[in-house]
């Protein structure tokens, strides 16, 4: 009787137990999550023109760019979809899918409207500097209305993936790294630290210290800059010592070896305009990754990378110069290093890595005028002190124009308001003046643009990039090779020309596939892109779509 009872009582239980081990196995925990890799790494060249993946190609390695589109997929015909091409709406166009018209990012600085004050992209007054005594730090994303896609990843993850953002440009390392970002870190001229913001933490961690305290800023300076190789292989340069490139402080030409040991006075800002500057952002991405365990958690990591000091010798050197190409030169070995320390890292074929440009640059125009290329320096500084002049005697009242910021008319709204003007009769004023300047294509009048006689290709640009509460009236759009600089010397950008707005974009890695496009594709396809090739939502104020042809199925 009692084996009986015992084998009713097995028979009873061999089901219960069955299904309590069917259901252990089927615990949200254990059911299969979306494929993702392991590190997503962004990269953004800023002001790197799409030719520099060519332009220089027969002289990069194999580790570098070449392995880019070696072992990866290149997007040929990358369009910015709007102007003004600057690098804090490039920066917030490649993260956040978007353009300014919504996400309020209208420019490096703009101009409130409403107020008529200036604002810069990422000032913060209510936090403070972490790492230094300098107000350098006095920065956030506050401004930027829009998600990005680092902020979606954190949606995604229940905030568990580790997402941080790297830049000597506070600007370039906030807004990439978005609105619930772990942290991000710009570099300080005064103390050649990297530094943060109460925004993300009340100290810097003690590795960052650590690293602070090598000092590599200083012993990159005290190397100098001489060219990588002799000078007189860099034929895809102009000679050394041209009229078109800017010096630097003490030099009396700006030609090689550029003494940067000389420059250590109380400040490490020097690094910026050389390519110790993107060497020292990669030891300090390297730095970063082993430090926070990038692509070592249970959820996909995201670290936001970007490379200013190509923009600052750019602006300062030009398209055409031997600083230019050695600057290149030089990225490109230090992203082999980087792309090897990542493969050993985190594992090849385990991370997802991109890289692109926040805008391109022009050619100095003198340098196309003695080539006989149609060019010319925009004379906004004195068109706008002209165009007040005439607007006072027609409506008796002084500097009703604020400025000329970002190719727009800025109007001073209050004082427009306070003596009740006619603010549309200004406004065809000042219309009528402009397109009679030398080197103006048109003068738009934002609220008029649907019915304004420009090719459709430019007006989309000229409508994604106005915001109403913090974009001028009017918009100013220059002849081709014009740009308004702040000398006769070196380069910028900011147009809606081919030079400003056609930029590289190559993915590697993990889900991508080896290959090229051609047809175009857009800056805003970017954050897109990355949603589906994580599985997540894109950002809040994305306007892009995704390019399949990168993503394997």
């Amino acid at each position: 009787m009692k084996y009986i009872k015992t084998l009713v009582l097995a028979v009873i239980l061999i089901p219960l137990t069955s299904l309590a081990q069917k259901s252990k196995t089927n615990t949200p925990q254990n059911i299969n999550k979306p494929a993702r890799p392991k590190l997503v790494v962004g990269i953004v060249v800023d002001q790197m023109r799409w030719d520099y993946l060519y332009r220089y190609a027969g002289r990069y390695g194999a580790g570098g760019f070449n392995r880019l589109l070696n072992e990866g997929f290149t997007c040929e015909n990358t369009q910015v979809p709007y102007i003004p091409t600057v690098t804090a709406a490039g920066h917030t166009g490649i993260y956040t899918g978007s353009v300014p018209s919504i996400t309020g990012i209208a420019g490096n600085d703009f101009i409130i409207q409403a107020t008529g004050k200036s604002i810069y992209c990422t000032d913060d007054p209510t936090v403070k500097t972490v790492g230094s005594s300098s107000n350098a730090g006095e920065m956030s994303p506050r401004n930027l209305y829009a998600s990005t896609i680092t902020d979606e990843l954190k949606l995604a993850t229940n905030f568990r993936s580790k997402v941080l953002g790297i830049a000597l440009k506070d600007r370039g390392g906030i807004l990439p790294a978005g609105h619930a970002a772990d942290a991000a870190y710009w570099f300080d001229d005064e103390t050649g630290n990297w530094i943060t913001s109460t925004f993300y933490m009340k100290q810097l961690p003690t590795w960052v210290n650590g690293f602070n305290d090598k000092k590599l800023a200083e012993k990159y300076l005290k190397q100098d800059w001489n060219t990588l190789y002799p000078i007189d292989t860099y034929l895809q340069s102009t000679a050394d010592n041209t009229p078109y490139e800017g010096k630097s402080k003490g030099e009396t030409a700006p030609v090689f070896p550029h003494l940067t040991s000389k420059l250590l006075n109380g400040s490490f800002s020097a690094i910026r305009a050389t390519p110790y500057g993107n060497s020292l952002t990669l030891d300090f991405a390297k730095e970063t990754i082993a430090n926070e365990q990038m692509g070592k958690h249970d959820q996909a990591d995201f670290l936001a990378i970007s490379l200013s000091s190509t923009d600052y010798v750019g602006h300062q050197y030009g398209v055409n110069a031997v600083e230019t190409e050695d600057t290149y030169l030089r990225l490109d070995k230090d992203l082999a290093e980087f792309f090897n320390y990542l493969d050993l890292t985190v594992g090849k074929g385990q991370y997802t890595l991109f890289l692109t440009a926040d805008h391109g640059a022009a050619h100095n125009p003198q340098f196309l005028i003695d080539h006989e290329i149609p060019a010319g320096l925009w004379a906004g500084p004195t068109i706008l002190k002209g165009l007040n002049a005439q607007l006072e005697k027609e409506f008796k009242q002084p500097k009703i124009v604020l400025s000329f910021n970002n190719y727009q008319v800025n109007f001073n709204n209050l004082l427009i308001k306070e003596k009740n003007l006619d603010l549309q009769a200004i406004k065809k004023f000042s219309i009528d003046y402009l397109e009679n300047q030398e080197g103006v294509a048109y003068a738009i009048d934002m609220k008029k643009i649907a019915i304004s006689s420009i090719p459709e290709a430019l007006k989309q640009r000229v409508i994604n990039g106005y915001n109403r509460e913090r974009s001028g009236e009017i918009q100013i759009l220059l002849k081709p090779g014009y740009f308004q600089g702040y000398g006769v010397t070196g380069t910028t950008h900011g147009t809606w020309n081919p030079y400003d707005t056609h930029i590289p974009l190559v993915f590697m890695g993990w889900g991508i596939k080896h290959g090229s496009l051609n047809r175009e594709t857009s800056m805003a396809d970017i954050a897109p892109t990355l949603a589906a090739l994580l599985h997540i939502q894109e950002p809040s104020g994305n306007i892009g779509l995704p390019i399949e042809e990168v993503l394997k199925k």
